[in-house]
């Protein structure tokens, strides 16, 4: 039943094509959003719109996305619409729910445990065959084991689609570590990440009452990132569907960055020959990105298949052209980047607003040294969740018992005294340290106490920290970013700095066909539309392995929509020579057409 005039307070606010895609209701349909077009903002919507006018019951909707963080997200929009009920969840937390309900049932018996550390069961089924290998060696073959699944092939399919074996071992000796570990495995009575997809799938399959109960439960389906969708989640899917077609899929080919591990685009870009009726919406109009960024992305995704060629919402005016620049060397290029990290911040930029972006993680050490060194504060992205530091954990504790007894201060000013009693200082210490690093959490949570609405209390601040942290909803350290392409998938900063940008790190040296050149030119694409307002691209010519030249994504690109700066004209260079003038001169970027 329709909530009254909420209907149209839905879809107030949204462009165009973003209301076609939200009122589009019965299925087949296809959204295909460019990077900063809102397809978070669709989906929601489009689901509170179906439960606004009747056509949707919350609890038969199911919204799927590829990280716990993402759905946390999802239906804290939701909830932030009028919307409970829908589950909004991963792949594998819907496929863990199902059989766990279902296979007592099925089985008689409690479901498998879940392996806990896929790496360590390899130690013990190498040990179990006479092998000795490295912790490497045996992430390697827990991450060929993972392919093999997602892509639904037998151990001996796997030997057939690649051949050459993984580090000493020869091919032979991976598959029969692969067999050693299922077997181990089956005695411990354990699934595997993977085996949960499967799993559920084969008991679907196999089970019609199973089937109809899934069907039953979930009429409505959204998938969000469809383009990272494997073979082995393309078909879970199809089974939960059955023969019904209310689906809708949002994705943007550019942005397939995991086809290592068995993502594949095919299913996105072919959606409209598997469904004859779909119906296909284009979002191209970035509400992040400003202008000259977005003609960088256009320029680098020119003419390969799918791609969007978006264009800005935002004033052109206020953004300047984005920048390229070369250095002699890493260590000249990392301190060039944290010159023009403190000139942002000299001039305004809060830290939070700024990211350094990289394609290997070993790219953070010099960086983050030479932004220590200008005693600018940094996080990498990818380390522990912030609600899971010890520093937080005790806070947000030390909060919870706060709550309930009477305060005899404000709101806020109870929060900084007990913050302080758990170390936070009034003055930072150092950058560039652990110590800092605790002061800037301890710091985030102070931060959100003193941005809560009026008439917080102690007891709905806790509350809301628990919500938080089950959403993975984290507040932003108030310092700058480093992350790899990878991590920061699915994020935006006001400004960024996308460094290593040369042959041999982007595109890393080791993407030599066609299709992995392919997927480091995507990753260059989400590192360019992570930017909102200003854009610097910067390389150097040598590193621990040789001379470097420029990446060939930046010569395609082009001085006709990167601007070329010597590096000694950057920010910092009086006091810090970072190149002469001829160290970018004569390999500056070319038109590629």
């Amino acid at each position: 039943m329709a909530r009254g005039g909420a209907v149209s307070g839905v879809l107030d606010g949204l462009d165009e094509r973003q209301r076609e895609a939200a009122t589009a209701l019965r299925g087949p349909v296809c959204v295909l959003a460019g990077a900063g077009a809102g397809k978070t903002r669709v989906i929601t919507h489009r689901i509170a719109h179906g439960v606004d006018t009747g056509a949707y019951s919350p609890n038969r909707v199911m919204a799927v996305t590829f990280t716990t963080k993402a759905a946390g997200q999802m239906r804290g929009r939701l909830r932030a619409l009028g919307v409970t009920g829908v589950s909004a969840r991963t792949f594998h937390a819907a496929a863990l729910a199902q059989l766990n309900f279902f296979w007592p049932t099925v089985a008689g018996d409690t479901a498998p445990a879940i392996v806990d550390n896929k790496v360590r069961l390899l130690a013990h089924a190498a040990d179990g065959i006479g092998l000795d290998l490295d912790t490497p060696t045996l992430r390697d073959v827990a991450s060929a084991i993972e392919w093999r699944k997602v892509t639904m092939r037998s151990v001996e399919a796997y030997a057939a689609a690649r051949p050459n074996g993984i580090g000493r071992l020869d091919v032979q000796r991976v598959v029969d570590l692969q067999h050693a570990y299922e077997k181990l495995k089956d005695e411990r009575r354990q699934l595997d990440f993977e085996d949960v997809l499967l799993a559920c799938a084969g008991m679907i399959e196999a089970e019609p009452r199973v089937a109809q109960a899934v069907r039953e439960q979930y009429r409505h389906f959204t998938v969000d990132e469809f383009q990272d969708v494997s073979p082995l989640q393309h078909r879970l899917l199809e089974l939960w569907l059955g023969d019904r077609h209310d689906l809708c899929v949002v994705g943007d080919v550019s942005q397939t960055v995991y086809s290592f591990a068995g993502a594949d685009a095919s299913f996105l870009l072919e959606f409209s020959r598997r469904h004859p009726d779909a119906r296909v919406v284009r979002l191209e109009t970035s509400y992040r990105c400003a202008g000259p960024v977005l003609e960088v992305a256009n320029e680098l995704m020119r003419g390969r298949p799918g791609a969007l060629r978006l264009q800005s919402a935002r004033d052109r005016a206020a953004s300047p052209v984005p920048t390229v620049t070369g250095y002699p060397d890493d260590a000249a290029e990392a301190r060039g980047v944290a010159a023009a990290v403190a000139a942002q911040i000299d001039a305004g930029a809060d830290p939070r607003s700024i990211a350094v972006l990289y394609r290997a993680h070993a790219q953070s050490a010099e960086l983050l040294a030479a932004l220590a060194d200008r005693q600018i504060p940094a996080t990498v992205l990818g380390g522990k969740r912030f609600f899971d530091l010890p520093e937080v954990r005790q806070a947000v504790l030390a909060l919870r018992g706060a709550s309930v007894a009477p305060t005899e201060h404000g709101f806020v000013d109870t929060v900084r005294d007990v913050l302080r009693s758990v170390g936070l200082t009034d003055d930072p210490p150092p950058a560039g340290g652990a110590l800092r690093e605790s002061w800037e959490a301890r710091r985030a949570l102070l931060r959100l106490a003193e941005e809560a609405p009026p008439h917080t209390t102690l007891r709905t601040f806790t509350d809301d920290l628990l919500a938080r942290a089950k959403d993975q909803h984290e507040p932003a350290m108030r310092t700058v970013t480093l992350a790899t392409l990878h991590a920061a998938k699915g994020l935006e900063w006001d400004h960024v700095h996308l460094v290593g940008v040369a042959e041999g790190l982007l595109p890393i040296s080791y993407a030599t066909t066609f299709e992995q050149v392919d997927e480091e030119r995507r990753l260059a694409y989400v590192g360019v539309t992570r930017a909102a307002r200003t854009l610097s691209v910067t390389w150097s010519r040598g590193g621990a392995r040789g001379e470097r030249s420029v990446s060939r994504f930046v010569r395609e690109i082009g001085t006709r929509t990167l601007r070329v700066v010597d590096a000694d004209a950057r920010p910092g260079a009086s006091t810090r020579r970072s190149a002469s003038p001829s160290a970018t001169r004569g390999r500056a970027p070319r038109p590629a057409r």
